[in-house]
């Protein structure tokens, strides 16, 4: 199969490269060529800008005449920008593949949220800035701006939280080395709460395996496929660096008059508090995982997220979490305050 990735060199795309390498399809990399320009030096390379408006549309035209048996977008977040790449290869790619995220969904008031629900909206469908509150509204009308221009032939898959090698966020390689680094750690109560996220391996085979298989519709993708506690998560991270660390449950209330932000200042963390979010852990992935989504065992993600992650600088900068100076001082707030160890 002759393979286009939009993207193709930054995390998802990178993995979903080395897996259509590693099946025998012949990739195309079409990209800005910013980042990780040596991978795959076996891969054809593109480099151009695919927003029209910024370069007279000269990126998109490398495209044009060109024929694909597939597509997969990576890197899409205006719809104007998705649209003007689906038009470019509408006649001469079979499928586009195109990767959005469970964002899209407006709130989770309720688990068990599903391909069904509502996506959100803008007041103005125009705007172009991408913010915590246009993010997921935005990928709603990218999916639009291809099922417009492919129909039948496009394939919408929404994932949640990716982790794994290679993750630029590190919302979830701050618990894996955390844990690692050992003592006492903080972490926000309940122990029993829900996360949600999928290897980027693991998503990375399935989305290959589905456009093999000119797939079309729509598929939440997330994991894995029973709930999961951050008890589990945290402990499992423990067992694997065979480490010393003690948990701090830390109450909810605490982390918010403290100022602490959810999800990326303590990762993972959501306050219960908030109505819209409830569900946000447990959105429904039964369709995907009826259609061949698998996860890999949950020990493996978190070895091989804490071998990549060892492999990186000392003085490399963390995108997510308290640094060390910040857990302690929280920490000695908690406990000043009679909070348990």
């Amino acid at each position: 199969m002759k393979l286009l990735i939009l993207g193709g060199t930054v995390f998802l795309g990178r993995h979903l490269a080395e897996v259509a390498l590693a099946r025998g399809h012949a990739i195309t990399l079409f990209n800005r060529g910013q980042h990780n320009a040596d991978l795959f030096p076996t891969a054809e390379k593109l480099h151009g800008n695919r927003d029209p408006a910024e370069d007279g549309g000269r990126g998109l035209e490398l495209l044009r005449g060109r024929r694909w048996d597939a597509v997969i977008d990576t890197c899409g977040y205006l719809p104007r920008v998705v649209r003007a790449s689906a038009e470019a290869l509408a006649g001469t790619a079979g499928h586009y593949t195109f990767i959005s995220t469970i964002s899209v969904y407006p709130h989770y008031r309720q688990p068990g949220l599903d391909e069904h629900a509502p996506p959100g909206t803008l007041d103005d469908p125009t705007i172009e800035q991408v913010t915590g509150a246009t993010y997921g509204p935005l990928k709603a009308l990218c999916e639009a701006a291809v099922q417009g221009v492919f129909g039948a032939r496009t394939l919408l898959i929404r994932p949640g939280l990716i982790v794994g090698p290679h993750d630029p966020t590190d919302r979830f390689t701050y618990w894996v080395d955390r844990v690692a680094r050992g003592g006492e750690v903080l972490a926000p109560n309940p122990p029993q709460r829900h996360v949600q996220f999928i290897d980027v391996r693991d998503l990375a085979e399935w989305t290959v395996k589905m456009v093999e298989r000119r797939a079309a519709g729509c598929y939440n993708a997330t994991g894995p496929a029973e709930a999961l506690t951050l008890a589990q998560l945290l402990g499992t991270c423990c067992s694997v660096s065979a480490s010393d660390a003690r948990i701090s449950w830390v109450d909810e209330q605490f982390l918010a008059e403290q100022q602490v932000e959810p999800w990326m200042g303590l990762p993972l963390w959501i306050p219960s508090s908030d109505p819209d979010m409830l569900g946000f852990a447990d959105v429904d992935c039964r369709k995907a995982i009826a259609d061949g989504l698998a996860f890999r065992a949950l020990a493996a993600t978190v070895a091989d997220t804490l071998a990549w992650c060892r492999s990186r600088a000392a003085d490399h900068g963390w995108r997510a979490g308290p640094t060390p100076e910040r857990e302690r001082a929280l920490l000695a707030a908690w406990h000043s305050q009679g909070g348990p160890r």
